[in-house]
């Protein structure tokens, strides 16, 4: 692959520290206090919970996973896994959570394995008990096959059908008695200012074997919560009747929401369509009615990364990272990557769409979050829970989990949410999300600033808050700009290691734009190198002991702070820019399992060591 033709902004950097040495004018946890900034403060959460209400959960053998255990795990105490039945715990707590299990079957799996009648005595409840037996891992593997096949329109092997399932394990008010009590124990944990406690769920649609699944949320607490059920992939499959489900229900209730897509890597080219499920091409209201409930899309987690691919970003060096093909069918496909899955390919086609609809149904900023199936926010790679019950041990992940026909090691260690909120409480949290002032880790807590403007210089980059200065001159990540007369944008960013982590490699400004012909184009600018590089291909080097799986600071940076103008603006062409901030090598937790196993780590299948990165939510440029 031909690396060459990155481009680079080597004549439009205006720096200070990024390209000196670190005991120069670098970053350090005490310059420039970018969390503690006065108008928002930095909050780092997880929105992808699932705990053994959900079905998949419980059938991945993990009946112990309850939205308490995984709420006092995001606040920092110590639990009982549920996988491994040992203490376990963050090395730091989160600041928010959203419990999201799948509203499909929502609690009706544990209550029939419970025994209760208004489940097990109906006729989809025994026979999904007589697949499940005495309730062994295969048994429980095999009733979560055949709800999956079913799901997904495959033939059944049971003869259970869609209709029989529903009526039997979800209809009518079935889901209702888990609903309330998973709303008490999160309305218990949600504690202003401290730690906060989401109500939500999933919507997990999978049409024609595509993951379209959504976390949804609310900032409302259960008096509002309890005036509705979740709305699921069983009631409708489509997203159009979702977002026509949370029109209705705002109406009645005055609940707010937010629906988050998650894995596009495995939507089967339909995350970002050209075509409704209907088959006809998107109109005007689809792309209204997506804009008003999507504001952010999960770019990054568990089940791979979703940014770009790199057969989709050839001259994009950095393209390749936890890359993760299998759909969530037992047959074990692996599709080849399409413009409709990833989200810059699908940030580039809403420039398009907005052109023609006057909207753009993908305006989306970008967090990261779990998607974890054990109720455990562990995504340190050196603290890594697993996906779920059958990857959560080393000497497991050489196995297939059952999520298609993925081995355990084929799952990432990823990722959190950052917001940029004026407190830490449910509205104020909702609100970032709402204004896209958020961004997405693949697990290390990098903070992260990204301004764009017209009036940026050098001189802001000496500014002892950048923040102040962004918010002043220019609108934060997740805004817009509108064409000034003879003026390029420019862009203030900042960037500050994990203090607990590994120092950052480069800083970089990813910009997509819509040529006059209507198609899409892209580059990858590096804007800040460490270690007094001026070459992007020179790489930072590695200081992984792949032997002991430690690692030294002795290369990159601890931060950056730069002004970067950007070199091939045209005035009159739609664009956006988002920030991408990498660290230097350091040991994927593959490496640490291959240590600890005495293996090669060549036996895992993936590489011994990663950049671990954070993705800024973009700024939108317009005519």
């Amino acid at each position: 692959m031909n690396w060459s033709h990155l481009q680079r902004a080597s004549t439009t950097m205006l720096l200070v520290a990024a390209l000196l040495p670190m005991e120069g004018h670098a970053a350090s946890p005490g310059d420039r206090p970018l969390a503690t900034e006065r108008r928002t403060n930095l909050y780092w959460g997880d929105t992808h919970l699932h705990t053994s209400n959900s079905f998949d959960v419980y059938l991945f053998n993990t009946p112990t996973s309850t939205p308490d255990t995984a709420l006092r795990f995001a606040r920092g105490l110590p639990v009982i896994s549920p996988t491994t039945n040992v203490r376990w715990h963050l090395n730091a707590p989160l600041d928010f959570a959203v419990v999201a299990d799948h509203a499909e079957l929502f609690g009706s799996i544990v209550r029939l394995f419970d025994g209760d009648p208004d489940i097990a005595e109906t006729s989809a409840g025994k026979i999904l008990a007589s697949m499940g037996g005495q309730q062994s891992e295969s048994e429980l593997q095999a009733v979560y096959d055949e709800i999956v096949r079913i799901g997904s329109g495959l033939q059944s092997s049971s003869g259970l059908s869609a209709q029989e399932l529903i009526a039997g394990m979800h209809a009518g008010d079935k889901r209702r008695p888990t609903w309330e009590a998973s709303i008490d124990t999160v309305e218990s944990h949600n504690t202003p200012g401290e730690f906060t406690a989401f109500i939500g769920w999933e919507w997990s649609a999978q049409p024609q074997v595509g993951n379209l699944h959504r976390v949804v949320f609310t900032p409302h607490g259960g008096n509002v919560a309890r005036q509705f059920l979740p709305y699921s992939s069983l009631e409708s499959g489509d997203p159009r009747d979702l977002w026509a489900w949370l029109e209705e229900t705002s109406a009645r209730t005055g609940a707010e929401f937010i629906a988050i897509p998650h894995n596009g890597n495995i939507s089967m080219g339909q995350m970002f369509p050209l075509l409704d499920q209907s088959g006809d091409p998107l109109d005007a209201a689809y792309a209204r009615a997506r804009a008003k409930w999507e504001r952010v899309i999960e770019i990054t987690q568990i089940k791979g990364d979703s940014e770009t691919h790199p057969l989709l970003s050839p001259t994009d060096e950095f393209a390749d990272f936890e890359t993760f093909p299998f759909v969530l069918t037992p047959d074990g496909r692996t599709p080849a990557p399409t413009e409709g899955d990833y989200v810059r390919a699908g940030l580039k086609r809403g420039l398009a769409w907005e052109e023609t609809l006057g909207t753009n149904p993908f305006k989306l900023g970008v967090i990261g979050s779990t998607d974890s199936h054990t109720g455990m926010s562990a995504v340190e790679e050196d603290n890594f829970a697993g996906k779920g019950q059958h990857d959560s041990r080393p000497e497991l992940r050489s196995h297939f989990t059952g999520i298609g026909g993925s081995r355990g090691w084929d799952m990432g260690a990823a990722g959190y949410a950052g917001v940029w909120a004026t407190e830490n409480t449910r509205q104020a949290i909702f609100d970032a999300f709402q204004r896209r002032e958020v961004y997405a880790t693949t697990g290390p807590r990098i903070t992260l600033r990204f301004f764009g403007g017209f009036h940026f210089d050098a001189a802001d980059t000496e500014a002892p808050d950048p923040a102040a200065v962004g918010y002043t001159k220019g609108v934060p990540m997740g805004g817009d700009l509108k064409g000034q007369h003879g003026r390029t944008p420019t862009f203030l960013l900042a960037a500050m290691k994990d203090p607990d982590g590994a120092n950052l490699d480069r800083a970089q400004i990813v910009k997509g734009w819509l040529r006059d012909d209507g198609s899409t184009a892209e580059v990858v600018y590096d804007v800040a190198l460490s270690g007094g590089r001026t070459d992007g291909a020179q790489r930072v080097g590695n200081t992984v002991n792949q032997e002991t799986g430690e690692y030294t600071n002795t290369i990159g940076t601890t931060g950056f702070t730069a002004v970067w103008t950007d070199p091939d603006f045209d005035p009159t062409q739609r664009a956006f820019y988002y920030a991408r901030v990498l660290e230097i090598p350091t040991p994927r937790y593959s490496l640490l399992d291959a240590i600890a196993l005495g293996i090669d780590p060549k036996d895992t299948g993936h590489p011994a060591t990663i950049q671990e990165r954070v993705y800024s939510s973009p700024i939108w440029y317009s005519p």
